[in-house]
């Protein structure tokens, strides 16, 4: 059967290899290998590993932008989330999603089974356990979407089970593109490297996610606007790494080197470039014309909506037409921004927009742009609308999303469902308004008016005591200094023979994020200096309202 992607295309009458008995498999010792695994070299296997190692980075990219564009309150959760995501749907795809995809047991045009708790044989491990890896982290990436689509107000622990079970979302939409049992894969729907099948499974799964669990608190009170980034540079610092990242998403979907493979990995690599150009080409202008400023939120989202519009056609895009794709990617994520919010589906970091309708225009731009292939034969001799192809492959394309879609909105919702009724997803408003970072993880951060949040909800007769009344350190105190300091207090205020007269300290300036100076509330430099043993050799004369104190003497006897 003519290629349609690079993904494994697990089938049960691959050739024999050794180990294998084709003639009596029931009692052989494991399935047999799929076409391209069996035809796997070592040298294709480092190229995959090697990506799918590049891919798992872009975990840190999307903790980094979606912890940026949340409140500083939140931004350790979003965090959480994303190590989650690796850590139970990593689990959950080890155990049932890789069989789901690409099981070798049993097959149907819907799903397939077999290969659950993922294992191999010493003369297949190789090839396996590399189309493993790669597809795993193609798997985490689709889950890691919604998390920043319902950041600051969904519960942890019904997260957590969400991550879990969304395995099943991404595997099976996986299968019908990627496997050779698929009805997607068998009517020749082309997705190189996961519009669809990562993008716009996640893109969905996080629109229907903000349905179900409503907008933050306030949130659309003062108009559309959106909020203000807790962190700016992080949120650059994230769209960096997904950017480097994206180069090992398409180029390693190519899913080898040998033969032309190669050469569609290098052509990937310069189109992945072009389209994130073209995207924030677009970003900037549109930025710069609207509000004489250069958004780094337009900035951030057209770059990535680039990225995603290209992955579905990556290999086989002329580099010009990767400029056009990436430019009407970029296009779509900032303008439809906003009417999201108009609808007041509350997506604090644009999952929607960038993944859900990026993802969409990648692959229906097949169906147009797209040359029939002569090296690999992935679009079955087919060309795009533009190219003189007819309508056929972009039927076939638009008939892809339709199905994805579908799939998508109606698992998560069911998936919800069923979660809302042993955990409720959302916060309640009093955690909500206290911030994730301190309600799930116990962290309290410097100068967010956490004090007046915890004065108003004090008498809130619903709230855990604990939550207001055993508050954590704040986020960088030194609490040995702090025990040091409270102890000289106590000794100077005990003190016999001498009064310290003591200048009240004012509190430090905010900064641009308000947080205050960490060292308000110190004893200052001249302080300090003045009271130790070389400046008291100069000390003036004594008077009647003070008298001086080597506070030397009295840390010394305060040392453990």
């Amino acid at each position: 059967m003519p290629r349609t992607s690079f993904h494994p295309r697990p089938s049960l009458t691959a050739e024999v290899v050794t180990g294998y008995d084709m003639d009596n498999m029931t009692n052989s010792t494991a399935a047999p290998l799929p076409e391209d695994r069996a035809d796997m070299s070592w040298d294709d296997a480092t190229w995959i590993m090697t990506a799918s190692f590049i891919i798992f980075t872009m975990q840190s990219g999307f903790g980094l932008l979606e912890s940026g564009c949340v409140s500083l309150k939140n931004e350790v959760n979003i965090m959480v989330k994303n190590a989650v995501d690796v850590i139970l749907g990593g689990l959950s795809y080890w155990v049932f999603g890789y069989g789901l995809s690409f099981g070798t047991a049993y097959s149907n045009i819907f799903f397939a089974a077999g290969d659950f708790a993922v294992s191999a044989p010493e003369q297949d491990m190789g090839p396996l356990f590399a189309t493993y890896i790669f597809q795993l982290s193609f798997a985490t990436t689709a889950t890691t979407i919604v998390s920043g689509a319902i950041a600051e107000r969904f519960n942890f622990m019904a997260y957590c089970m969400f991550s879990f079970i969304n395995t099943v979302v991404y595997c099976i939409p996986a299968g019908w593109l990627w496997g050779e049992h698929g009805f997607l894969y068998k009517m020749g729907a082309i997705d190189i490297a996961g519009s669809a099948g990562v993008h716009l499974v996640g893109g969905v799964s996080g629109l229907v996610a903000c349905i179900m669990v409503g907008p933050r608190l306030g949130r659309y009170d003062h108009g559309h606007e959106p909020f203000p980034m807790g962190s700016p540079t992080n949120a650059m610092l994230g769209m960096f790494m997904l950017w480097w990242g994206w180069l090992g998403f398409n180029c390693g979907s190519t899913f080898g080197v040998r033969g032309h493979k190669w050469k569609y990995a290098a052509r990937s690599a310069v189109t992945t470039i072009n389209a994130s150009l073209g995207g924030g080409l677009f970003g900037c202008a549109f930025s710069l014309i609207t509000t004489k400023k250069l958004m780094i939120g337009d900035l951030i989202n057209s770059v990535l909506g680039g990225l995603v519009a290209v992955t579905a056609g990556c290999a086989l895009y002329h580099t010009w037409e990767a400029v056009v794709v990436g430019i009407v990617g970029g296009m779509l994520a900032v303008v439809t921004m906003p009417l999201v919010d108009r609808l007041k589906i509350d997506d604090p970091v644009g999952a929607v927009s960038v993944h859900g309708v990026g993802g969409l225009w990648g692959v229906l731009a097949i169906g147009l742009f797209v040359d029939a292939d002569s090296l690999e034969k992935i679009t079955n001799g087919r060309a795009g609308l533009f190219k003189g192809g007819g309508w056929h492959l972009l039927g076939v394309q638009t008939l892809c999303c339709v199905c994805i879609i579908i799939w998508s909105a109606v698992v998560t919702f069911i998936l919800l469902f069923l979660i809302n009724k042993v955990k409720p997803i959302r916060m309640s408003a009093h955690e909500e308004l206290l911030g994730a970072d301190l309600v799930e993880h116990g962290i309290r951060h410097q100068g967010l008016g956490l004090s007046r949040t915890v004065s108003a909800l004090r008498r809130h007769s619903q709230i855990d005591p604990k939550l207001v009344t055993e508050l954590p350190p704040e986020v960088g105190s030194n609490l040995g200094h702090m025990s040091m300091l409270k102890k000289l207090r106590q000794r100077l205020s005990q003190s016999q023979r001498s009064v310290v007269e003591v200048t009240p300290i004012t509190p430090a300036p905010r900064s641009a994020y308000g947080a205050r100076d960490s060292s308000a509330g110190l004893p200052t430099k001249e302080l300090i200096n003045e009271t130790s043993p070389k400046a008291s050799k100069e000390r003036p004369k004594k008077s009647s309202a003070v008298a001086w104190i080597n506070f030397d003497e009295h840390l010394d006897g305060m040392q453990p």
